[in-house]
């Protein structure tokens, strides 16, 4: 049975990292991607292979929005491990960048109500975990709210005030399925996750690190004489 909650997290995402063998590629990628603002890179000569464990979701408007992202990821070098379709749930696929980080591109909505964007509804990082109740307590020591959670299957927890990135948990091996991946991997999982809080790593291994504070934007009003 499901349970939610409407509270704020006291500690939530600020940041999501993305560890890469070639930080100029990626950022490449990504800007023609359509989704550099929402993610920072740097260096990386970890060992990685096989399932990082993660993947990084876009909610958008419609299929044909869908679609479009698709094809820009495609265009800028990225593999297709689902193609779109409809299900269930909605319309949706899964793409794998460059630089080994899974992405799913998805709506609820089953026809277009209109003509597709470039706009993103909501960012949403998956952690596929062991053990879900688990990882839940842990994070909930942490100071994080649950927003939503479905016995030891998913958890959703409520963004803070600063939360650009939804954070959500998932087993592991169901999580791999979905994307259309073995469940196996090794080494690290190249994401570094930025906290409004103090640096930790949660049972799974993924490392949270204080999030350093934005630099506002250099003033653009002309200087009075």
């Amino acid at each position: 049975m499901a349970t939610t909650a409407s509270i704020p997290s006291l500690v939530s995402v600020a940041s999501v990292t993305l560890e890469v063998a070639d930080v100029e590629a990626a950022r490449r990628f990504y800007t023609a991607f359509g989704v550099d603002t929402h993610i920072r890179l740097r260096a990386s000569e970890a060992p990685s292979t096989g399932f990082r464990g993660f993947t990084m979701a876009l909610t958008v408007s419609g299929p044909a929005t869908v679609d479009g992202f698709v094809a820009a990821a495609v265009e800028a070098g990225a593999a297709v491990l689902k193609p779109a379709a409809k299900s269930l749930w909605g319309y949706g696929g899964v793409v794998q960048a460059p630089d080994g980080t899974i992405w799913k591109i998805a709506t609820s909505a089953k026809k277009d109500t209109g003509p597709a964007t470039r706009e993103i509804d909501e960012v949403v990082l998956l952690l596929g975990v062991e053990d879900v109740k688990a990882t839940k307590q842990f994070y909930v020591g942490r100071g994080l709210t649950v927003a939503k959670s479905f016995g030891g299957k998913y958890a959703e927890f409520a963004p803070g005030q600063a939360g650009l990135v939804k954070l959500a948990l998932y087993k592991r091996r169901g999580l791999a399925k979905d994307l259309g991946v073995p469940a196996d991997g090794t080494g690290s999982h190249r994401l570094v996750l930025g906290s409004t809080a103090d640096a930790f790593t949660d049972p799974d291994g993924f490392a949270w690190e204080a999030a350093a504070p934005l630099t506002p934007a250099p003033s653009t009003t002309p200087a009075r004489s």
